[in-house]
């Protein structure tokens, strides 16, 4: 395996597939850019070190990721650039021997499976009239996956001792915190190419016990729903399972954020349900808080940026948000999305416009009545409420930000849907 793992072909995949995740730097300070030539450098010394056993990986820097609504803050552990690549190639090498054995109910970070099957799955379910939902949280899943435990699953399909020795290597690289590097005696980093199959490796276990007593559930990554008919029968699973989770895999259950609840009252991969019979699909409310968050930063009046720079930024970061949350079934999220996005753009070019000659100026060029320019331009009414007024709404309407260059949420959600 460890020639397999070292081939030109399962290299250079692997080496394509960091260079398009781009990302950040580790603590080398090395960048993505520059990752080819380095590999190209020092590729023999690098092959010879794996090949005896003797390369050590660097340790992964630690990063704070804050969590939605202030509920703290995800560690994230980032590789080296070249780290990242190995780990990459050891995942393509490993997931093929695991992966055809792993439960239809898993979806996270799989050949072929995404995070819209687990929804739709949950949402066929409840049709069912699994109408009740056990949602585990798994704390700190990522610091307590057990080294031994895992390597003893993984040492069951991959017989090669180098390739094994290797990959205990990644789980004991450590961690650098304030220039100090912390021992990893337990967990896995959260961040790394091989992180997502581990996760699969070690919840596998949990995912068979499930399928063993018969429950319905899906599971996307350390996200676990089990849907069942009564509160009651629900509260019986919970206490079982976790029974299970801490007993026997050694994790620790979230009390506080576990709970036994109406699928429409809990958020399951950033969308909620209806509570009709035929449950509608739609994006949580959470989510679409994080999605404005993220759109007021690009169209902040605080920060100077030329408008053609704004909407690339918005038109990258929206048709990714879109591509992911057109499962939802309300179209008119998309819509109330748009007409907010349109007038913060308003506001920002209405700020731009600075003086009120120019803001006039601008108004009559873009058709309005010299008399309504002229009383407009000299208001002192806020950007905001300028924004949402008829006057700019119609001088700045639709048509004039599709000349610029916006894309529309409504009409890539309509494209997605038609497709799909």
């Amino acid at each position: 395996m460890l020639e397999q793992l070292l081939s030109r072909e399962n290299l250079l995949q692997a080496l394509k597939r960091v260079e398009a995740n781009k990302g950040s730097h580790g603590v080398d300070g090395m960048s993505v850019k520059s990752l080819r030539k380095h590999i190209v450098q020092n590729w023999q010394t690098l092959r010879h070190a794996i090949e005896e056993g003797t390369y050590e990986p660097s340790p992964v820097r630690r990063v704070e990721i804050p969590k939605p609504n202030g509920g703290g803050v995800r560690m994230l552990g980032i590789p080296t650039v070249t780290d990242r690549m190995l780990q990459q190639a050891i995942s393509q090498v490993v997931t093929p021997l695991f992966d055809p054995q792993f439960s239809e109910h898993s979806y996270g970070f799989r050949p072929k499976r995404r995070g819209h099957d687990a929804v739709r799955k949950a949402r066929e379910f409840m049709k069912e009239g699994y109408r009740f939902v056990v949602d585990l949280d798994l704390e700190k899943f990522f610091d307590r996956v057990h080294h031994d435990r895992l390597m003893l699953k993984i040492a069951e399909k991959v017989k090669d001792k180098k390739v094994l020795l290797l990959i205990r290597k990644y789980l004991q690289s450590g961690v650098m915190e304030n220039g100090l590097v912390k021992p990893t005696l337990e967990g896995t980093p959260q961040g790394g190419p091989l992180s997502p199959l581990l996760t699969n490796i070690v919840l596998d276990e949990l995912d068979k016990e499930l399928e063993k007593r018969g429950h319905r559930f899906v599971r996307y990554a350390d996200d676990c729903n089990i849907y069942v008919k009564t509160p009651r029968a629900g509260e019986r699973v919970k206490a079982s399972v976790t029974g299970f989770i801490e007993g026997k895999l050694k994790l620790k259950v979230n009390q506080g954020k576990s709970a036994v609840d109406r699928p429409w009252k809990r958020k399951f991969l950033g969308f909620i349900f209806s509570v009709d019979q035929v449950p509608k699909v739609r994006i949580a409310q959470q989510s679409l808080q994080k999605a404005k968050v993220r759109i007021r930063e690009i169209t902040s009046r605080k920060k100077p940026m030329k408008m053609e720079e704004q909407i690339q930024k918005l038109n990258q970061y929206l048709m990714g948000w879109c591509g992911y949350f057109s499962l939802a079934d309300t179209p008119s999220s998309f819509r109330d999305m748009d007409k907010w996005i349109r007038r913060r753009l308003r506001m920002c070019l209405w700020k731009q416009w600075k003086n009120p000659r120019t803001k006039v100026k601008r108004l009559i060029s873009l058709g309005v009545r010299k008399d309504k320019a002229d009383e407009w331009g000299n208001t002192r009414k806020g950007y905001w409420r300028i924004a949402g007024s008829p006057i700019l709404s119609r001088a700045l309407n639709n048509r004039y930000w599709e000349t610029n260059g916006l894309k529309s949420l409504m009409d890539r959600y309509n494209l997605l849907r038609n497709i799909s």
